[in-house]
């Protein structure tokens, strides 16, 4: 066991961290709470951390990525979605191995983990060597369809919801699609019918740029959100990814069929693909979780950057410095997030929940003075701030170090497998 003591300890539907101590046995929490100065009966702890006043949080969750994408980091950079993905990310991601993919998944993980993220909903393929990637860091991933007219099938993603749902406690599976504008009407007719075969929500890109929108518009004379739940995409709930250009009747589709708003500030500020109607989706009640997108498009897994975006935007969109308020926005990284991957045991700080945790160093400048130590990281908190990462009852991450890992061996694995693909 692994007893954490002198904390504050985050409660996210309170927005309060009241000091106590929280122990984890295995891979879950089995106390949360106050001593009171008295010794509690309890086994011999492996492992006794001193938080000093910092703050324990539920880790974040990257609700939507790419995490292999890192490798064209910096690549391309100063263009517009269309041509960046046509020009340089498709031609080279064609050229991608299944070790590239382990080595550069690896390197990923290893961002995710020094920002305080706990799991990745990650869209991406060579799915094996992705998973083996996942299992071998430790780190918690759910896999999301990516079946699109260039690969992937109804049956390829029935078969890979099965097998990737039993493989290990570490690995999970959603059903999904590229998007609208990569897959054809036969093959999204056959996605819904695999979706009410199955009863399982479906997840897909959604409305990123006013260009996919008009397109879509043209072809079928009606938004993508309206043109796939035409289909019955969503009879069993799902979630959209970027949801930029949604109008007031997708946000009224989103809250009838029970959708998650994924948004992705960074990708979409660097790609001017736009700023979501975020308040217009929080005022009808539709639940929202936050992702990096790929580090290619961001190019910073970074959710510190993330959730600063996504309340800073919304102010800036609706003129009204009081939308979307940091308690919303902390929620949706640490608690809704994980919702949205089907991980309900990984959302909050509670006996029998997930040991997934994330140590906030409030001892550095800016998280002084300590007024509203929650609602301040959003504002004002960095990735200097983690000082440890714990994923299923392990510590992955402690103090600018990664225990066991190579870092240094990593790192130039990875520059010599990126030169050979952009070479």
């Amino acid at each position: 066991m692994i007893r954490f003591y002198n904390a504050r300890i985050a409660n996210l539907e309170t927005m309060t961290a009241p000091t106590g101590e929280l122990w984890v046995d295995g891979d879950v929490i089995s106390f949360v709470g106050e001593t009171d100065g008295q010794p509690l009966a309890a086994p011999m702890f492996a492992r006794e951390i001193d938080c000093k006043g910092n703050l324990l949080l539920p880790g974040f969750k990257n609700a939507h990525a790419h995490t292999p994408m890192c490798f064209l980091r910096s690549f391309a950079d100063d263009k517009p979605l269309q041509r960046w993905l046509s020009e340089d990310i498709w031609p080279h991601e064609a050229r991608l191995t299944p070790e590239d993919v382990y080595c550069f998944t690896r390197l990923g993980i290893l961002e995710y983990l020094s920002s305080g993220i706990t799991t990745a909903f990650d869209m991406y393929f060579h799915l094996d060597a992705f998973c083996a990637a996942a299992i071998d860091s430790g780190f918690r991933m759910v896999l999301c369809g990516a079946v699109n007219d260039f690969g992937g099938t109804a049956q390829s993603l029935r078969d890979d919801y099965m097998k990737y749902n039993t493989l290990h406690p570490l690995i999970s599976h959603r059903l999904g699609f590229h998007g609208e504008y990569t897959t054809s009407t036969t093959l999204l007719r056959e996605l819904a019918a695999l979706a009410d075969e199955l009863r399982a929500p479906v997840f897909t890109h959604n409305s990123e740029t006013r260009a996919e929108v008009e397109e879509c518009r043209t072809r079928y004379g009606v938004s993508p959100t309206q043109f796939l739940d035409s289909l019955g995409m969503f009879r069993h709930g799902g979630g959209g990814f970027h949801c930029v250009h949604c109008d007031d009747a997708d946000i009224a589709i989103f809250r009838e069929r029970n959708l998650f708003a994924v948004t992705n500030g960074g990708s979409n500020v660097k790609l001017a693909s736009g700023i979501a109607p975020l308040e217009g989706f929080r005022r009808a009640g539709v639940p929202l979780a936050i992702g990096t997108d790929g580090p290619a498009s961001n190019n910073c897994l970074d959710f510190f950057r993330e959730m600063f975006l996504m309340t800073g935007l919304q102010k800036l969109r609706e003129n009204d410095a009081c939308a979307m308020p940091a308690a919303e926005v902390l929620r949706a990284a640490c608690t809704t997030g994980a919702l949205c991957m089907g991980l309900p045991n990984c959302d909050a700080l509670s006996p029998g929940k997930q040991a997934d945790i994330v140590m906030i160093d409030l001892h550095r400048p800016n998280m002084q003075p300590i007024h509203k130590p929650l609602e301040n990281l959003v504002y004002s908190g960095g990735k200097d701030n983690v000082a440890l990462t714990m994923v299923e009852g392990k510590v992955l991450y402690e103090n600018g170090q990664f225990p066991g890992v190579d870092a240094e061996g990593l790192y130039a694995e990875t520059n010599e497998r990126a030169e050979r693909l952009v070479r």
